[in-house]
């Protein structure tokens, strides 16, 4: 991670105060190859600054305006009975939620394969890791021999050596997805001692595949083929050949190895998994963001007690059926998120002083970087269409998605590209987005590419809303009701009745345990069956055991049977409130509620205050990994602060949770060289920032935990 940044060291550029490492960095690195003019690109981005910037500011004030409409209708009707009616009819008074409009088809063009028509894995990566984000791109192919050796898929994984048992489970169980996947007609993979390629079909013994037109490519000699390519549902599968390989040693064919087509996509994140508060961290993420548009970006680490360098994976040659030439890609599509509406970042300020929206910014800097990309016409391409997919997350209902189709058109303008060449994914985890989820589409229907759902901040947002409403059930709980559901239902159904599907894609939200794949084999099925055609994963190799997911379910065929069925869900059902129905807790279950919120955003603050990092693997109360980013951290500081608000739970003790969980923490911690414990002082700025997102948290804007974290990793650096 970049030091801290001297924000006082800065250039006039336009009206724009520019810190200068981002100056430096834009003009010198990024620019030049553009075809975009430093003047040109300034005075746009001066242009955003201080045309776009008041109208970002009168959006979020209505958000607040609109909030506090909601926090004194619901105390004015705490203790009714909650009239569902009543209340839509209220929302729809005050404009939180809109009139819906007929029926229309998002019209986006130029987008690709992996985007419009093959359903897949996705990765979520912090663009500030660079190895991370490397092994998310490279994550596109996928060994399911290591995946199923290597985590709990098929058992404990075994310490020690190489376990012959497992490895020999292990093959079995791969030919088991072949022949389900694949099948051929006289014989089992398990047991064909030799595959060939004659006249264009693959050959096993002389049995041929059931579905011929499942092979693909093949490399090497077709009597004897080094690889052999199939494909189902739109996705690859190579099975490789060695019998000098220890495990091709001992399967008849050689079969050394079985490699899936695993993240077909992955979202490079500048927003929920980064800690970036200044012009250093900004920099240093768009500096990673352009080394994967350029495709030069390589990491030097050391594994094993020995350097090895990570680059770009080069896409991959096979022969086709008919004998021609063919290439994959090598690395999964790129998307990048940008941040939300409401953060600014000191790395810019306007010309009356006032710090830059960071949302404002990225649009600029991701779509100039992209532009790389744009201007390839070989080599380790991202979009072979020519488009650019931005993940605009935490906005907040139609007027907002207009707003941010409004900032990429100024963007495509200066920049001199063609009118929707940026491509807009829509994350649906705002109560107000979801309540008008059909007209946040009409908003952008030239651009939408990308759709989801969100549980947990879905959950924050809706803690935040209904603040004043009362009590909320425990969290396992609030995951029972029926609005969840209903959610769930609406997201997928309002996007095929707009037309994404072929299109754009409908996602589903991350697994967040990711050393469980025997669970997420077991439940995650759920996505595809959903008509999801994409969900999230923690890992590369999480992207390659979901991907049998996708194989054996035909997610296009199950959206074209969910739209014969029209809507399972509307608005209605999703404003029923998870309150606590049943409030008889014992002391003991309130607090072990408490205690599991705490320890969650202690054990995340932590780092990110301390080392500046966004996501990672936070052990729970119970020690068991979970992936923790602000999401997380703000339905856990919610429902804390909501407890507190309607006495549930004192002040005095959850104060007391607080240093015992913080303890806690701090022995979960003791074997990493950097941690600063937080115990016994309790004074450090990380232990601060995790209780001001608590007892300050009904006054965060919808909840959010940012503006607390950036001031406290604000004032951490400037120590």
């Amino acid at each position: 991670m970049p030091e801290h940044s001297n924000e006082t060291d800065r250039q006039d550029r336009d009206g724009l105060q520019v810190a200068n490492e981002l100056v430096r960095f834009v003009e010198d690195e990024v620019l030049p190859g553009t075809g975009v003019s430093t003047d040109a690109f300034w005075a746009g981005l001066s242009t955003l600054a201080h045309e776009f910037g008041p109208k970002n500011r009168a959006l979020l004030d209505k958000r607040e305006a609109i909030q506090a409409q909601i926090d004194a209708w619901h105390v004015e009707h705490r203790g009714a009975a909650h009239d569902r009616d009543a209340y839509k009819a209220f929302l729809e008074e005050i404009g939180y939620i809109v009139p819906e409009g007929g029926d229309f088809r998002i019209e986006t063009a130029n987008v690709d394969p992996e985007i419009a028509s093959v359903p897949g894995p996705q990765l979520v990566v912090p663009v500030t890791n660079a190895r991370f984000v490397l092994n998310a791109a490279n994550a596109r192919w996928g060994s399911l021999y290591d995946g199923l050796y290597g985590t709990d898929a098929m058992g404990p994984v075994p310490s020690g050596g190489f376990d012959d048992g497992r490895g020999a489970r292990v093959v079995a169980r791969a030919a088991v997805f072949l022949d389900e996947i694949f099948p051929l007609t006289a014989t089992s993979h398990a047991k064909a001692a030799s595959y060939s390629v004659v006249d264009g079909a693959l050959q096993a013994d002389g049995s041929v595949l059931k579905a011929r037109e499942a092979f693909a490519g093949y490399t090497g000699a077709a009597e004897a083929p080094e690889s052999v390519l199939l494909r189902n549902n739109g996705l690859h599968v190579e099975l490789v050949f060695d019998k000098d390989h220890p495990i091709g040693k001992t399967t008849p064919s050689g079969l050394a190895d079985v490699r899936l087509e695993s993240a077909i996509s992955a979202i490079i994140d500048c927003e929920d998994s980064v800690a970036c508060v200044d012009a250093g961290d900004k920099t240093h993420a768009y500096r990673n963001w352009l080394g994967l548009m350029k495709g030069d970006l390589e990491e030097t680490f050391e594994k094993g007690g020995k350097p090895m360098t990570r680059k770009l994976s080069d896409d991959r040659s096979f022969i086709a059926p008919d004998g021609s030439e063919m290439s994959l890609k090598g690395r999964a599509l790129l998307l990048v998120r940008n941040v939300g509406h409401l953060m600014t970042n000191p790395a810019i300020l306007t010309r009356d002083g006032e710090e830059i929206f960071e949302g404002l910014m990225d649009a600029m800097f991701t779509v100039l970087i992209a532009m790389h990309d744009l201007k390839k016409t070989g080599g380790l391409r991202n979009s072979v269409e020519g488009s650019v997919y931005v993940v605009k997350p935490k906005m907040h209902g139609p007027e907002e998605v207009a707003f941010s189709d409004a900032i990429f058109t100024h963007v495509e303008k200066v920049l001199g590209l063609p009118q929707y060449t940026v491509k807009l994914g829509i994350m649906d985890e705002e109560r107000r987005t979801s309540a008008n989820l059909k007209e946040c589409i009409r908003a952008a229907k030239h651009r939408v590419c990308f759709i989801n759902t969100g549980f947990l901040d879905r959950t924050g947002d809706e803690i935040h809303t209904s603040m004043e409403a009362g009590p909320f059930s425990r969290k396992d709980f609030i995951k029972r009701k029926g609005w969840i559901t209903a959610y769930e239902n609406q997201n997928v159904d309002i996007g095929l009745e707009c037309g994404l599907s072929g299109k754009a894609q409908i996602g589903k939200g991350m697994w967040a345990q990711p050393d469980s794949m025997a669970a997420m084999l077991e439940q995650k099925i759920e996505h595809p069956r959903a008509g999801a055609t994409c969900a999230w994963v923690p890992s590369p190799t999480a992207a390659t055991l979901h991907a049998t997911h996708y194989h054996k379910v035909d997610v296009l065929a199950v959206q074209a049977s969910l739209a014969k069925g029209g809507r399972r869900a509307y608005v209605e059902a999703l404003l029923d409130i998870p309150l606590a129905s049943y409030r008889k807790w014992t002391k003991a279950q309130i607090r072990r509620e408490v205690e599991n919120n705490a320890q969650g955003i202690l054990g995340y603050v932590v780092r990110w205050i301390d080392q500046g990092v966004g996501c990672s693997k936070v052990p729970d109360i119970n020690d068991v990994g979970l992936m923790e980013d602000r999401a997380t951290c703000r339905i856990s500081a919610q429902h804390i602060a909501n407890w507190l608000h309607h006495d549930v739970v004192s002040r005095q003790e959850v104060s007391e949770i607080m240093q015992q969980m913080a303890e806690i923490v701090d022995r979960q911690n003791a074997g990493d060289p950097a941690y600063v414990p937080m115990a016994p002082s309790f004074d450090g700025i990380a232990y601060k920032a995790a209780c001001d997102l608590v007892f300050e948290g009904r006054e965060q804007p919808s909840g959010y935990t940012e503006p607390v974290l950036h001031r406290r990793r604000l004032e951490l650096k400037a120590q």
